[in-house]
């Protein structure tokens, strides 16, 4: 693709404007939505994150590197298989003894929502420094502060379009619940993107630290 991948645009010098971020973050829903429930045959990607996403000449996005991706036959919605994915994007059921289903994309996809948001790194840590700073913390804390203005402190769009910005930090902490059945289906988080469904007030998703450090 033209224009590489998500990760240099949110990570790097030349940062995306806050419009064309969330239009990003929609087209990777909708395109997780169709993996998940429009193929004949499920597909869990088991690796979301922004290097994986991939952006066309006119900054579309597109999912690759299907490498670690799980098929489920047509009558199966999980599945037992070892550890996918990368550090500080895996869902915590990847750690217990539990099946995976699709709900593990889901819980990258809101990691990665809120990196897309913020455009820093969901797990930072210093040089010589023994604190880590973890974002998902960071976007529940303030948002239960009613100052998430404080996730981007640089980006004037985002802060000016509120509404918009409290909107897409809901979508994520709902994605990032530590307990899947919380977390809502990809075709779910597409309409609340859109606006079409009401979103409504996540609980704390509790910290997944000690799996991510």
């Amino acid at each position: 693709m033209k224009n590489g991948s998500l990760e240099s645009f949110l990570f790097g010098s030349s940062r995306l404007g806050w419009f064309q971020r969330t239009q990003i973050a929609l087209g990777i829903a909708r395109g997780l939505e169709y993996l998940h429930e429009a193929c004949v045959t499920q597909i869990i990607h088991c690796d979301i994150k922004p290097q994986n996403i991939l952006l066309d000449d006119s900054y579309a996005a597109r999912i690759s590197d299907f490498g670690l991706a799980k098929l489920l036959k047509s009558n199966q919605t999980r599945t037992n298989t070892g550890i996918r994915g990368t550090r500080g994007y895996v869902a915590p059921e990847w750690f217990m003894t539990i099946p995976i289903t699709a709900k593990v994309d889901v819980y990258s996809f809101g990691i990665m929502l809120l990196e897309i948001i913020c455009c820093r790194k969901n797990v930072e840590v210093e040089v010589g420094d023994e604190d880590i700073d973890v974002l998902s913390e960071l976007a529940y804390e303030y948002y239960v502060q009613k100052e998430l203005h404080l996730l981007v402190l640089n980006d004037e769009e985002a802060k000016y379009d509120g509404k918009s910005l409290e909107r897409l930090v809901m979508v994520a902490l709902w994605c990032i619940q530590e307990d899947p059945s919380l977390r809502p289906s990809m075709k779910k988080v597409t309409r609340m993107l859109e606006e079409d469904v009401e979103v409504l007030i996540p609980p704390d998703p509790s910290s997944f630290v000690s799996y991510i450090s």
